[in-house]
């Protein structure tokens, strides 16, 4: 192994340790995942909103989701994507709702951190997981792979377009087009 692959272990096995550690409770853990993800957070919400006390907010709310959330993450490798496809659906929800909610009173968070799913919500989030699993595995590799190295794997549209060794804007199509193949596949795949 090389430097960069050992690098990469390194960093593989890190994330998950700490993954696995703000999933038993460790706020010293998640603290530690915050400071990693603070600014790529900042930067997918940025974009959406352009506001910066909206972002400073939102990104707030975004780490209270993940806190609240990160017990449903089951591969800690993901955390990336996932943390970014969180900060990415609650920043449309900001444009789309246009101005922030009221804040609520400063011991709402701890409430909020205890709180459990229901049963039911955990069986209908199972069945949305499986249904996204089936409908990737109808894609064709390179929108598969394209949706796995962005939402899954975290990596950026700069590391997608190393890997895939295209450029940026070439990227951003697949990834456009590849998330409009698997609505269309989800759509095929929902209950009547």
């Amino acid at each position: 192994m090389n430097f960069a692959q050992d690098y990469e272990t390194t960093e593989k096995q890190s994330l998950t340790a700490l993954v696995l550690a703000a999933q038993g409770g460790d706020r010293a853990a998640m603290d530690e995942l915050f400071q990693r993800y603070h600014r790529a957070v900042y930067g997918v919400i940025f974009r959406r909103l352009g506001n910066h006390a909206e972002t400073q907010e939102v990104c707030q709310e975004v780490f209270i989701q993940a806190i609240r959330k990160i017990h449903q993450l089951h591969n800690p490798l993901c955390f990336g994507g996932w943390l970014r496809s969180v900060a990415n659906r609650m920043a449309i929800n900001r444009a789309v709702r246009g101005g922030p909610r009221a804040m609520g009173d400063g011991g709402r968070l701890d409430a909020e951190c205890a709180q459990l799913d229901t049963p039911l919500g955990e069986v209908l989030a199972r069945e949305r997981r499986d249904r996204v699993h089936v409908g990737l595995r109808r894609l064709t590799a390179l929108d598969r792979d394209t949706l796995l190295a962005f939402y899954f794997e975290g990596q950026s549209l700069v590391e997608m377009s190393t890997q895939f060794n295209s450029p940026v804007g070439t990227i951003k199509r697949r990834l456009h087009v590849a998330r409009k193949r698997l609505a269309k596949e989800l759509e095929a795949l929902a209950p009547a």
